[in-house]
Order: structure tokens, then C-alpha cells, then sequence
């Protein structure tokens, strides 16, 4: 099981989740507010059980990869080696914390990938623990919510010498911007409760951003630890205004800098990071004057070549001379402030963020609208969309139902079913009436059960009809109106997906669709033989064997040309990657079918796909991902033979 965890960028609001947890000693103080965003680095991990171990093997973001850190799974010994500090103490921590809770065996985690600066304010450490305990969630299948994800990182950090803010566990929410509210006058009732409120933003628009390493250094202990002398009670003007700052104003700055984020307002938070800085230094900096006169962060800011292209930038985390961070007037802007400063002041390292606009996938479409010709005469007696499959259960059920629980297995939330109009009645039978009385009654308890289930699931699909069978692009455009203007998750209407692990083909593939934000096509590898029988795609690597940026597809390639130009580097000569029949696109593809229909332009008689996602690649970019899983086809008659046998025992 593959996780990504980012690390996490305070947009505004620093230093105000320790601040109101004094709350708890002085209720006059303000409440703490943050607004955070997940950044597009973090840590990259494969993670599996281990019967008796707690195993992490760790990349550090230079590339180099420190001996395996491995302890048994045992409260004593992990808390011990959490309370030692460094590098896998949070682990350890962590792991002490979910055993403390949880009854389960160990873990290995192999964090193959870092590209998230360390010690730069953007949260290393608590990716690390988010990292592990989510590895344990999904492993050990412990149905935590993303908040006691973040609960458990956060008593797993607290463990050890680190005294983090409850804040920097906001990786947990990904690429989402967040506001979180800090009220330490809540109690802690137990593990679970935290004295934090969480509130998911969405953007209208993508903003862009740019965070700089300034490559220089800074002592967070003494930021904290000035900044801290002046809790829970001021005694002096110094105290006063920092109480002042980290209270009223800075959740003034953070409550319109949210208003702004949800109006895509780029020029105001802008504005407001100027704002929010200066009043920083205002009554901060007197506090603690060798850290957080910053002269390296100041100058950045005030740096005159990158004016032109930012509309606003502030510090990060504590502060001082670590990492700044800029808001920018557009996508072309955020390289030409990262080539800058780069440029001028070469011991920097420039990153990319962009915040982008909520698209969850939230449909599926699955075309079932084809004559079944290569399975004739049964064809005629049964949609070969109702041949019957047995799961892995044991259970018979037909083949559509296998492909919809697929969907659903990813989380989609509405089925789209596009169906021939002759045949609309008989999937709406199936999913949207019940069984007769007489069978319903001669049913087992838990078929009667089954029954209810499958009437709920019918409430998820909507049925959508192409009027017309002119090919598996045009079945794909008649669910436009149905999309809207939404990523959806497509699959074949006659495969039938088996994972090769616990997490399903369509969640594998969703998966990386959040990570990526573009476009994903599903992959298996294919040997040369049969290559000619599929759609076939070729690329550069991403992550060795599993994700790929797509440079060509093509469609049912002969082998002369499939290994002059489709073959990928690291592969087998003989072997290829075809298309798996899943796919998360984005609505564009839709202007491409209808400009294929409007102007008649047919590949074999027929509005095809594959062309179109070609098009697609080309114009807003593609990613395919190789499915851990196998794909069976029902097509042909002795293949759906051979599939009913494979379906059971995958």
C-alpha cells in the first residue's frame, strides 16, 4: 500500500495554536487560529504488516538513505527510544501511542521518497508521525477519521523531546487548505477529543504560490522559548503586546485571509500577508531580536526584481530567518520568482505551491450500452452486462453489479449507467425495483439482507441512454450532462477488476488522481504478443514501475511500431504497458468527443475514445499509474469462461 503525506505551509495565524492553548490557564486570551494548506512535497512510503516490528527504512530529502530503524512492537521499548529523540523517535512515538489503543501487530514502512525540506517550518516531523499513523489506519484497518490521525500524530509527537502545536498535523488534510481553531479551555476528555475545530476551505480558482528556503538558519527552541515567557499572564508591555498580536489581531488577519482564500482573492491575501508581517514584527520581534529580526527573510521580501510578480509574502512557522513565503500573481509568475532567486542568491532553493480548486471525484460512468455480437445467440437472451460472475465471497451476482461495487469501492458517491434504450428497463429492474414478494420471502436471512443493499445502491445510479450505438467515445459523451462540470472515474462495462491487495483498482487509482491533479489512465503491464489487441501508452517514469508521465497513447499498435516508439526505459524488451480499463478524466475530455462528433471524425466506423485522450494528454497533461490488480474481460466467450474461474480466485 502506497502513502503520500505533504508537509504543511501556515498561511497565517503562527504561533496562535500554543498561544491558545493557554486558554486553559487564562481564559481572557483569544482563541488561536490558522490557516494551513498541505504543500505538493512530502514523504512517499510503501507500507505492509510485520507480525512483531516496528521497521522504518527513511529517505532524507538529499537522496541518501540512513540504516533501517527497527524495534519491536512493545510499549516499553518504543516509548523508550521515543523519549531519546531524533530522527525515529516520532515514529517510535507514534507507534507507542496507537499500541497503547489499539490491539495490533507491527509494521514496516519503507519511505522511499522525500522531497520535503527538513527543518524549514514546513512540518517534517509531523508528516513523519501523520505518515505512521495513518500507515497503522489502513493496514490494521482501524476506521480512524482523518482528525484522529491527526490526534494520534500529534500525542505520538508530544512523546517525544519535540513540543510541537497541534498545527502541524494539518498535513493529514493533504493539498486542502484548512482553518483550525485553538481553544485550550476545552478539556481533553480522552484520546479522541481534541481541543481543536477543524473547518475544510475551497478555493473557486487555483492560487499559486512560491516557498523559498532561504538557506539560512534560525534557533526555533529560543523563538518558543522567549515567546513563551510571556503565557499565560503579561506582567510587562513586551508580554502584552505579544498576547495582543498572537490574540485579536492575528485572528482578525486569519478570519479575512480565509474570506479572501474562499473568494479566490489572490490580491487580497496578498495584502494581508504584508499586513500580517509587518504587525509581526511590530510586537514580536522585541521579544526575541536575534531571531526574528530576520535580516535574510526581510530582504527577501523587500527583494525589488520579484516585485513585479508577487502580490504579498510573509515568513513561515516561528518565523526568522528560514523559510519565507509568497503569494503570486499567476502560474507564469511562480517560475519566474523560483528562477530569480535562484538565480540571485544561489544558496535558495524555490518550491512550488498551488493551491487548486476542490474537484473530488465524485462519479462514475460506466458504459453497458454495447450488442455483445462476439457472445451471440446468449446475447440474445442476456445483456452480457447480466452474465453472471461469482466474487470472492462466492457470491453469483452479474457482471454490472461486480462493476458498480468497484466504483463504489473508491469511494464514488453516484453511478452513471449508459444503457441502449431498448434495454433501459431491464437495468432499472435490476437496480431500482425490488424482488418480488414470493422470492423475497424464500430468500436466506442474509440474501433478505443483500436485497435491502442492493435497493440502496440503486438509489446511487442513474440510468442515462444513448440513443444511438455509434462507439465507446460517443456512449462516454452521452454522460455529459449527468458529469457536469466534474473529474469522474470511468470504467469498462464489460471487465471485471480484482486488486492484488486491500485497497481496490478504483481506489488505487483515485488515490493518485489526488496526488496529481490531472488526469489518470489505469496501466498493466502486456507482452508484445497481444499488444495488438490493446490500447497502449508510453512515457517517462515518475516512480520506478508504478506512475508514469504519459507522452503517447495509441491505440491497438502492431509490434514493429510499438517497439519503436511505445517501448518504456527499465522495461523488459518483450513487455508493455496497455491500457488496464479504468480511468479518472477531467471534463475537458467531453469538449473533444463533441468536436469529434459535430465534425464526423470516426476511427473504424466509430467515435472512439482513445484519440481523444490523446488529446486531452497532450493539452492539460496525463499520468498513468500501473494497477495493482488484474483486469478480466467477459468479451469473448472462452475468455468470460476462464474469467469466471480467475474472478472467484483472485
Amino acid at each position: 500500500m502506497k502513502i503520500f503525506v505533504p508537509g504543511r505551509l501556515c498561511l497565517f495565524g503562527e504561533h496562535t495554536d500554543w498561544a491558545g492553548d493557554y486558554r486553559r490557564l487564562n481564559g481572557e486570551l483569544e482563541k488561536g487560529y490558522t490557516l494551513l494548506v498541505g504543500i505538493n512535497q512530502g514523504l512517499y512510503a510503501e507500507v505492509k504488516s510485520h507480525p512483531t516490528q516496528l521497521i522504518v527504512h527513511a529517505s532524507l530529502s538529499d537522496g541518501t538513505r540512513p540504516s533501517p530503524f527497527a524495534l519491536p512492537m512493545e510499549r516499553d521499548v518504543l516509548l523508550a527510544q521515543a523519549q531519546k529523540g531524533g530522527f525515529f523517535s516520532y515514529a517510535a512515538g507514534v507507534a507507542y501511542q496507537i499500541l497503547t489503543h489499539y490491539q495490533v501487530q507491527g509494521l514496516e514502512i519503507d519511505n522511499y521518497l522525500t522531497d520535503l525540506p527538513i527543518q524549514k517550518g514546513l512540518a517534517s516531523s509531523a508528516a513523519l508521525c501523520v505518515l505512521v499513523a495513518r500507515a497503522f489506519n489502513r493496514v490494521y484497518d482501524l476506521k480512524m477519521s482523518i482528525q484522529d490521525e491527526m490526534e494520534f500524530a500529534y500525542q505520538g509527537e508530544i512523546v517525544t523531546p519535540s513540543r510541537c502545536g497541534r498545527m502541524d498535523q494539518a498535513c493529514a488534510y493533504g493539498n486542502r487548505p484548512i482553518l483550525m481553531c485553538f481553544d485550550g479551555s476545552l478539556s481533553e476528555c480522552d484520546r479522541h477529543t481534541s481541543p481543536t475545530n477543524i473547518t475544510e476551505l475551497n478555493v473557486p480558482h487555483n492560487l499559486f504560490f512560491v516557498i523559498v528556503d532561504l538557506g539560512a538558519s534560525k534557533n526555533t527552541q529560543e523563538i518558543l522559548g522567549q515567546l513563551n515567557q510571556c503565557y499565560p499572564f503579561a506582567t510587562n508591555e513586551v508580554h502584552r503586546n505579544i498576547q495582543n498580536y498572537l490574540g485579536a489581531i492575528s485572528a482578525q488577519i486569519t478570519q479575512e485571509a480565509v474570506d479572501a482564500l474562499q473568494k479566490g482573492d489572490a490580491q487580497q491575501i496578498g495584502i494581508l500577508m504584508k499586513k500580517a508581517q509587518a504587525e509581526f514584527d511590530k510586537h514580536l520581534i522585541p521579544a526575541c531580536p536575534s531571531q526574528l529580526t530576520a535580516p535574510v527573510l526581510h530582504s527577501i521580501l523587500n527583494y525589488e526584481l520579484i516585485q513585479p510578480y508577487i502580490l504579498g509574502g510573509k515568513g513561515v512557522g516561528s518565523q526568522g530567518d528560514g523559510t519565507a513565503q509568497f503569494i503570486v500573481k499567476d502560474e507564469e509568475s511562480q517560475q519566474k520568482v523560483i528562477e530569480i532567486i535562484e538565480r540571485d542568491f544561489p544558496q535558495m532553493q524555490g518550491l512550488k505551491l498551488t493551491i487548486h480548486a476542490k474537484r473530488k471525484v465524485c462519479k462514475a460512468v460506466i458504459p453497458a450500452a454495447g450488442f455483445g455480437t462476439r457472445l451471440f445467440p446468449a446475447t440474445k437472451a442476456v445483456k452480457k452486462e447480466f452474465f453472471p460472475i461469482i466474487d470472492r465471497e462466492g457470491r453469483a451476482k452479474p457482471v454490472i453489479l461486480a462493476i458498480v461495487e468497484e466504483a463504489i469501492s473508491g469511494g464514488i458517491e453516484e453511478v452513471g449507467l449508459v444503457v441502449q434504450k431498448c434495454d433501459r428497463q431491464i437495468f432499472e429492474q435490476f437496480f431500482k425495483s425490488p424482488p418480488s414478494p414470493e422470492l423475497f420471502n424464500k430468500l436466506s436471512p442474509q440474501n433478505q439482507a443483500y436485497s435491502q443493499y442492493l435497493q440502496a445502491l440503486g438509489s446511487r445510479i442513474t440510468i442515462l441512454t444513448q440513443e444511438e450505438q455509434e462507439g465507446y467515445g460517443h456512449a462516454v459523451f452521452c454522460a455529459r450532462e449527468w458529469v457536469k462540470n466534474e473529474p469522474f472515474l470511468l470504467l469498462l462495462g464489460d471487465h471485471v477488476y480484482a486488486s492484488d491487495n486491500e485497497v481496490s483498482c478504483a481506489s488505487q487509482l483515485l488515490d493518485v488522481y489526488e496526488q496529481v491533479a490531472q488526469s489518470v489512465i489505469s496501466l498493466r503491464e502486456t507482452p508484445a504478443d497481444v499488444i495488438h489487441h490493446y490500447g497502449c501508452v508510453t512515457g517517462v517514469w515518475q516512480e520506478s514501475e508504478a506512475v508514469l508521465a504519459v507522452t503517447q497513447i495509441y491505440e491497438k499498435p502492431d509490434i514493429e511500431y510499438a517497439r519503436s516508439h511505445l517501448h518504456i526505459e527499465g522495461m523488459k524488451n518483450d513487455q508493455f504497458l496497455s491500457v488496464f480499463g479504468m480511468y479518472v478524466l477531467e471534463p475537458k475530455i467531453f469538449d473533444y468527443l463533441e468536436e469529434n462528433i459535430r465534425h464526423n471524425i470516426r476511427e473504424r466506423g466509430e467515435f472512439q475514445l482513445t484519440s481523444c485522450l490523446e488529446r486531452l494528454r497532450q493539452e492539460e497533461k496525463m499520468t498513468g499509474y500501473v494497477v495493482k490488480g488484474e483486469c478480466f474481460d467477459i468479451g469473448l466467450p472462452d475468455v468470460y469462461r476462464q474469467t469466471i474461474i480467475d474472478f472467484r480466485n483472485s
